[in-house]
């Protein structure tokens, strides 16, 4: 069994703010559908990458979960092969910008 995934993000920045989203991103999504089974953690990471990518969503939240896949055990060589695949669907320019971040991540 997997160590169990607590976020405290959104209470952190928006709790006094919003609490109400605070509560979904910390407690739903965070808390209910990261700690789901269904779905082994390292692809939840890849997904997730792949989503952003795809949005084109390259900012830091997109480095907190490309430097999460890391953590989890996506390695380079897996993390390459997906951002490859991606930009030949959502698009080449957005394969460059996450290979900047990946860099980033994997060869700190």
């Amino acid at each position: 069994m997997s160590k169990k995934i607590v976020q405290t993000a959104g209470r952190d920045s928006l709790g006094e703010f919003a609490p109400e989203f605070a509560h979904f991103n910390d407690d739903v999504l965070f808390g209910e559908n990261w700690n789901n089974t269904d779905i082994d953690i390292k692809t939840r990471c890849i997904i997730t990458v792949v989503s952003l990518m795809s949005q084109g969503i390259c900012d830091s939240s997109l480095k907190h979960h490309l430097q999460n896949a890391k953590n989890n055990g996506v390695t380079k060589k897996e993390i390459v092969a997906a951002i490859t695949h991606t930009a030949f669907y959502a698009g080449w320019p957005k394969g460059w910008a996450v290979f900047n971040l990946a860099k980033e991540v994997w060869c700190d």
